[in-house]
C-alpha cells in the first residue's frame, strides 16, 4: 500500500495548483463520509437502542396500520 501511496503522492505533486487544490477537497470531503461498515454498525447501534427503548417500555410502538393510513394521508 505504501508504495501506491508514494507513487499516488508523486502523480498528485505533478498536477497544477488548481486541479491539486480540487482534490485536496475532495479528499477532505470524504473524511467525513462514513464508509459502509461504519454506516452500517451506527445503524445497528440505532436499532439496538431503540429495540432496547421499546422493551424497556421507553418507547412505545405505533401499529402498522396508523403509519400507513398517516403516510397516505400526507402524501395525498
Amino acid at each position: 500500500m505504501l508504495k501506491n501511496l508514494d507513487e499516488i503522492s508523486a502523480a498528485t505533486m505533478k498536477l497544477d495548483l488548481e486541479d491539486r487544490a480540487k482534490l485536496a477537497g475532495k479528499l477532505l470531503l470524504s473524511l467525513d463520509e462514513p464508509s459502509s461498515t461504519e454506516l452500517e454498525r451506527l445503524w445497528l447501534d440505532e436499532a439496538e437502542r431503540r429495540l432496547e427503548d421499546f422493551r424497556t417500555g421507553k418507547a412505545q410502538g405505533i401499529p402498522a396500520e396508523d403509519v400507513f393510513r398517516r403516510a397516505i394521508s400526507e402524501l395525498s
